[in-house]
């Protein structure tokens, strides 16, 4: 094994890049994983904007979503050995993985401590590739989502944004059995891969006329003599604050709306709408317990969950890969390969 080795980090707003730090050993309670696959997510172009964590003065080490093989066991460690496939869990034993903790999953040795604590490591099934594991910590930001949303059989569900997270909610969706969903997004490509996961219809947003069209799908019905669209579930995993005051005022009585994008600005809602038509608001945050989920759902063969693949790239073309995972138009999940 190599003495040495590249990681990605944080070391100020809007700086990142690669330094040069001594391979990490494992103690008693923890294992030494080789990185076969990291995934950009949209937190880590958060940490990069602010310069990681508020009160952090160390550069801050990047890179959550992953799969790789054990390498090193420690002696306290059951369960576990050398050339087990496994994904991990960042959050678990609060190793904080990629988010503040003292790792990070874009290099090729990753150091997973405590790891006798039931979650970190969870087996990665034959037949699974490395690259559809790195999807499992998306998958379970979507599956949380659902799970806010108690979405109930034959619902009817529009889910706003298309890309990793939405993509993810929608094939979730699909797998159970929930096939009146409507994607949208302003990317024809991510539109086109919503359908192949299971989308009824992909709409494109940005325009009046999306409510017409969700009407025209999902039915109208009247709320206090308002017209109301006859959609039940709300999934914004976009971020845009019209869309959420749009959802607002044209709801159907009871309706649910559950956000799972991160909101740069702040958004004026409609309180009286949100009384007068008995709205439920809520917000979905990470995966408290949907990680095992989520690995099963990889297990499925007819989610075509791979498409939502759109980018490799080697770790030392870092920067090329977050120039394209910006690139909305054209990308969906950009995968990092140390």
């Amino acid at each position: 094994m190599d003495k040495g080795m590249q990681r990605v980090v944080v070391s100020g707003p809007g700086q990142v890049g690669l330094e040069f730090c001594e391979v990490p050993r494992p103690g008693p309670d923890d294992v030494l994983l080789e990185v076969a696959v990291c995934g950009l997510c949209g937190s880590d172009f958060s940490y990069i904007e602010a310069g990681g964590l508020p009160l952090q003065s160390e550069p801050m080490p990047l890179g959550h979503e992953l799969a790789g093989t054990v390498v090193e066991v420690g002696r306290n460690v059951v369960g576990w050995r050398a050339g087990d496939r496994v994904v991990v869990n960042p959050m678990a034993a609060d190793n904080a993985i990629g988010n503040g903790g003292s790792e990070g999953g874009f290099a090729r040795w990753l150091l997973v401590r405590d790891a006798v604590r039931e979650g970190c490591l969870l087996p990665l099934a034959e037949g699974v590739s490395m690259e559809r594991g790195a999807l499992v910590e998306p998958l379970a930001v979507a599956l949380h989502a659902l799970e806010r949303a108690e979405v109930r059989p034959g619902a009817k569900v529009v889910v706003f944004g298309a890309g990793p997270i939405g993509l993810g909610v929608v094939a979730a969706l699909r797998h159970r059995g929930i096939d009146d969903v409507l994607a949208v997004d302003l990317s024809e490509h991510r539109l086109a891969l919503a359908l192949r996961l299971g989308a009824r219809a992909a709409l494109r947003g940005g325009r009046e006329a999306l409510w017409e069209d969700i009407a025209e799908l999902h039915g109208r019905e009247a709320v206090h003599g308002q017209p109301a669209l006859g959609t039940e579930i709300y999934i914004d995993a976009a971020g845009v604050g019209a869309n959420i005051r749009a959802v607002l005022e044209r709801a159907r009585f009871g309706a649910t709306l559950v956000m799972v994008a991160l909101h740069g600005q702040e958004t004026p809602l409609p309180l009286f709408q949100i009384m007068a038509r008995e709205l439920t608001l809520r917000g979905a945050m990470a995966y408290p317990e949907e990680f095992g989920a989520a690995l099963a759902m990889l297990e499925d063969p007819e989610l075509e969950l791979d498409a939502m693949i759109s980018h490799r790239y080697p770790l030392a073309e870092f920067h090329q890969a977050l120039a394209t995972a910006r690139d909305v138009q054209r990308s969906a999940k950009v995968m990092v390969l140390p």
